[in-house]
């Protein structure tokens, strides 16, 4: 019978099948399918196959994934034909049939394992190979735990490839267009050979497992491929950070492009990227003043030295400027119903196996922090209060009169379906001061302490009352009040104002010493650079308030400060019979000059289009070695890259580029600009590509 049957050929119909998976993006020609929805294949025969018909019952389909595929932790499945699909268990049907081709559906379940398949027919004792065929998870089956319900969300986070991430600070927030690239060449086949790491491949069906392990993987890629920023001319030609794609391919195969550490907030771009392309919708949001390194505390003390200057590198715990994170949407049947939704994909607390955790992010904003591993932890991320002290030279601590720095602001991400930054912060915490935020750092508060060791009660306690101690100190004494008011960004080799004021409500002069400093610091808050430092000495009258206005300019200086780096701004101030030391402090954004780009937003596909640049150079000096980079995915089939003369001071750069649009759909045109004073500086636009118009 085996030779009677003779299959010629199988047709896997890649085309037809991957539109309708919605994954005809990846490939036309593999047939990549989610789970829980039927696909189509073709049996072609060699011979007329109608005296095979009545021995359908004898026909057996195999669908295995893995090097020891097994029944028994469903890397196996074996099916016979049958006319009932369910999406419960693997089935096939023959749909349509003639001597020479059957037209047969195949229906996977909803939880079924994810990753490359190889399909088999078996017929009594001989076994075809039909071909192969890579699984996904599918938001769009209701009985998949990855099911978003709303299109508009699907369309943003699993199947657009432009995106945009939010760095700088709360009050500058700066924006960053991102390629995930999901859907180019060879992302499916990295992204499953990185999940291959993992060799629990038995829970690839749980997307808990799966996101938890990218996390994991992509994490220790990263601690192998992220290296020191080099300091070198060609560094902007090194750091460039356009898209994941290039990043996994370092990461995995070693031909790529590197990550150095002052970008390494890109993790949870790769993720992002990584997650979309498996199946589960995903997405980069930013947290601005992110408690870091606290262990679940809430209290993040932070150091000064007695001039004001904070390092940061040796704190256990500190304030971040921002942090990107991945959230990823999925059902958790592991925990309840009610945190089903967003979780955010976090590193877990030292000592624990597991290297990431998923934290739904309900769980966060009613402070359930033993639900998972990192729930402390990404609490206090949005949650933890931050005390500043000042150590003195013999290694003694001052606990310093400081306005609490604000943390877990402005949480965002890129709006569905828009180019709008989204402030998703009421999904993380309850409004500034209302019942609601007290009743939840209430019942953190209880739960921490239930997880607290004696011991680390017993220091937390005595920590507790050395605050305390402090702060009654500072409301016995006659204390001053120090305010510091300084502009949100400062435009690079610029400069611009900023104010101290000092009230002194007193009845008593006070004799005040005040030092006001610039330094460059990380995202990471991290010290990079001193750049400026101002101490003076004065007598502040009774009931009198002083606003001292000062000058910010890169001119004064002591050197520029690195790329990619922001400016803290602090003021300390001390004054006559009192140990009490007054701090401020205020992060600064650097903006460059202004890349404009000038396009139509539709385009005829096949038909020429200009796209129009000006770049104004409103600094101080030259802008030399000037390079101008061009590309976008449907627009310009390889990146262009144009140097240009020297641009002098006061004068623009302008230029025009002309590309023919190859691809129908919304695309995105990026323009990037490298000089000697900077690198890096971006600027995209969306064009609308439609099909041309048919003759009548």
């Amino acid at each position: 019978m085996g030779q009677a049957l003779g299959i010629m050929s199988c047709d896997f119909q890649a085309a037809r099948n991957n539109e309708e998976h919605h994954t005809q993006a990846i490939s036309s020609r593999d047939l990549i399918v989610r789970r829980g929805q039927p696909f189509t294949i073709i049996l072609h025969f060699r011979a007329p196959a109608g005296a095979t018909l009545p021995a359908l019952t004898e026909m057996v389909f195999i669908a295995q994934t893995g090097e020891q595929p097994s029944m028994a932790n469903r890397t196996q499945a074996i099916f016979d034909i049958s006319s009932l699909r369910n999406q419960k268990q693997w089935s096939v049907d023959v749909e349509e049939r003639d001597d020479q081709s059957w037209t047969i559906s195949v229906t996977t379940p909803a939880d079924a394992i994810i990753g490359k398949y190889s399909l088999l027919l078996q017929v009594l004792d001989k076994t075809h190979s039909l071909g192969q065929f890579t699984l996904l998870f599918n938001p769009w089956s209701r009985e998949d735990a990855v099911f978003l319900w709303n299109e508009a969300q699907r369309s943003e986070y699993l199947l657009n490839q432009n995106g945009l991430i939010y760095l700088g600070t709360a009050n500058c927030i700066q924006t960053e267009p991102w390629d995930f690239g999901q859907f180019e060449r060879d992302v499916i086949d990295l992204s499953v050979r990185l999940l291959g790491e993992n060799k629990q491949r038995e829970k690839w069906s749980d997307p808990t497992h799966v996101a938890q392990a990218v996390g994991a993987l992509l994490h220790d890629h990263k601690k192998k491929c992220v290296l020191p920023t080099p300091q070198t001319q060609d560094a902007a030609l090194l750091t460039k950070r356009r898209g994941s794609v290039p990043i996994l391919r370092q990461w995995l195969t070693g031909q790529g492009r590197p990550v150095y550490d002052g970008q390494a907030w890109v993790l949870a771009a790769v993720a992002c990227t990584v997650l979309r392309c498996l199946g589960i919708p995903a997405r980069v949001i930013t947290v601005f003043s992110s408690a870091q390194g606290t262990g679940g505390k809430l209290i993040v003390d932070e150091y000064c030295n007695e001039e004001g200057l904070q390092n940061g590198e040796d704190q256990e715990g500190r304030i971040w400027i921002f942090q990107t994170s991945t959230e990823c949407w999925m059902a958790r049947p592991d925990l309840s119903r009610d945190y089903n939704g967003w979780q955010i994909l976090y590193p877990t607390p030292r000592g624990v196996l597991e290297a990431y955790d998923l934290v739904p992010v309900r769980a966060v904003k009613e402070g359930k922090l033993t639900l998972t591993p990192a729930a402390a932890d990404v609490f206090a991320a949005v949650n933890a209060k931050c005390m500043v002290w000042k150590r003195h030279d013999d290694a003694t601590l001052e606990l310093t009169a400081s306005n609490t720095k604000y943390v877990g602001d402005n949480i965002s991400t890129k709006g569905v379906g828009s180019e709008h930054c989204e402030d998703i912060t009421q999904n993380y915490k309850y409004p500034e001061g209302s019942l609601e935020e007290k009743k939840v750092l209430e019942r953190a508060e209880m739960e921490r302490a239930e997880m607290e060791s004696t011991e680390e009660r017993a220091e937390k306690e005595r920590a507790e009352k050395e605050r305390a101690k402090k702060r009654m100190e500072h409301e016995t004494v006659d204390r001053l009040y120090l305010f510091l008011e300084a502009p949100s960004s400062l435009p690079l080799r610029g400069d611009a104002q900023f104010f101290v004021t000092l009230v002194n409500p007193n009845n008593q002069e006070k004799t005040v010493q005040l030092t006001t400093e610039v330094q460059a610091v990380s995202y990471k808050g991290i010290l990079a650079a001193k750049l400026w430092r101002e101490k003076q000495s004065f007598t502040l009258s009774t009931k009198l308030v002083d606003r001292k206005t000062y000058r910010l300019s890169f001119s004064s200086f002591e050197q520029n400060p690195p790329e990619n780096s922001f400016l803290r701004l602090t003021a300390m101030a001390t004054y006559s019979e009192s140990n009490l030391t007054l701090f401020a402090q205020e992060d600064i954004a650097i903006c460059r000059p202004h890349l404009a780009i000038e396009m139509p937003e539709k385009a005829e596909q096949y038909q020429p289009l200009k796209a129009f640049i000006s770049i104004p150079n409103s600094l101080d000096a030259p802008m030399e070695d000037c390079v101008i980079s061009i590309y976008g995915r449907g627009l310009i089939h390889k990146e262009r890259t144009y140097r240009y003369k020297t641009v002098r001071p006061g004068r623009t750069l302008r230029t025009q580029f002309q590309f023919t649009p190859t691809r129908v759909g919304v695309w995105r045109l990026t323009v990037e600009m490298d000089c000697n004073m900077f690198q890096n500086l971006t600027n995209y636009k969306n064009v609308t590509v439609i099909a041309p118009e048919l003759p009548a």
